[in-house]
């Protein structure tokens, strides 16, 4: 049987706590659905991102994968470099990836949050592509410093992989857009939020832009949204302020926010209408809807993050999506 053809502009997030054993068969039932993208995560206390990207690429045929996001303090650019290369040779055409600032509280934790994150991100993506195409490199920078340092002819890819900034703020956002080759704005991501991001990144020449968001599809809308619910807990927090200022309902989002005790609460109060702005969330016309606004308003690559007890079962339902 000749396999699905790729909807190359839709992917699914790899969970982060998804059991070990799990994590192959989800990467290869994405790939049998026709997704187009498999995007791992790099969070601390978690699994390492090239070390999943690397395992799902030997695992599947076809399927392209994102690393998103590595946090630049958390390698050194040369090193990076190579484990990135390494990727993109042994799977030519099927690396994507993001480098960030990281969580604020998570690089200070292990003390790597810089004094200047932007001149950071700028010196790190600068060296890691000059790197990667084979360079030799010099850098004195604030922070990056490589005295003549080049990738062996043996060791550079035929492709070099996109280099995205995983970024939120605006002045990220505009550095995304003069630096990276693209920008990938966690979730949530509505098409006011993708629209006033794009606005900052203000790229001169072409720029992707990846959207995560909280994804549910089921034939009964209110089984879709009451499923996306838990997964907009965090929307509230000061951290995502920028996710949701563009939507006309920001100002009672926090509002809201600040009456509840607790993120569990404010997942429960949250209105209908508002998790369905939120998320890819109703049943497979709505979510096709969804998309369609999204595409509208400028993301070229959609990762869908599937919610529920049951990952790898929720990429039957999100499939429904695909083609539209």
């Amino acid at each position: 049987m000749r396999p699905p053809a790729i909807d190359r502009t839709v992917g699914v997030l790899l969970p982060r706590d998804l059991p070990a054993d799990r994590i192959l068969p989800y990467a290869r039932r994405a790939e049998e659905l026709g997704f187009g993208a498999l995007w791992v995560v790099e969070d601390l206390g978690f699994r390492g991102g090239i070390a999943q990207a690397a395992a799902v690429l030997a695992s599947t045929d076809r399927i392209r994968v994102g690393i998103g996001l590595l946090p630049a303090g958390a390698r050194n650019v040369a090193f990076a470099a190579l484990e990135i290369a390494s990727l993109a040779q042994l799977f030519p055409g099927r690396v994507d990836v993001a480098v960030g600032h990281g969580m604020p509280a998570w690089m200070r934790s292990v003390g790597q949050w810089p004094r200047s994150p932007l001149t950071f991100l700028r010196e790190y993506v600068d060296a890691l592509r000059a790197l990667l195409r084979g360079e030799l490199t010099q850098r004195r920078g604030q922070y990056v410093h490589l005295d003549g340092v080049q990738l062996d002819p043996s060791a550079l890819p035929d492709v070099v992989p996109d280099i995205l900034a995983g970024v939120r703020g605006p002045k990220s956002l505009a550095l995304s857009g003069e630096v990276a080759d693209g920008t990938v704005l966690a979730e949530p991501v509505a098409p006011e939020y993708a629209r006033a991001a794009l606005g900052h990144i203000a790229a001169g020449r072409p720029h992707r832009l990846v959207a995560y968001n909280i994804a549910s599809v089921d034939a009964d809308p209110l089984t879709a949204l009451a499923a996306a619910r838990p997964g907009l807990e965090w929307t509230g927090e000061p951290d995502w302020h920028a996710h949701i200022a563009p939507l006309p309902f920001a100002d009672e989002l926090v509002a809201l926010r600040s009456g509840c005790v607790s993120r569990e609460e404010f997942a429960r109060r949250m209105p209908d209408d508002w998790v369905a702005r939120l998320a890819v969330a109703g049943s497979p016309e709505e979510a096709r809807a969804r998309l369609d606004g999204l595409r509208a308003a400028g993301v070229t690559d959609i990762v869908l993050a599937p919610v529920g007890p049951d990952p790898v079962g929720a990429l039957e339902s999100l499939a429904t999506v695909l083609g539209a």
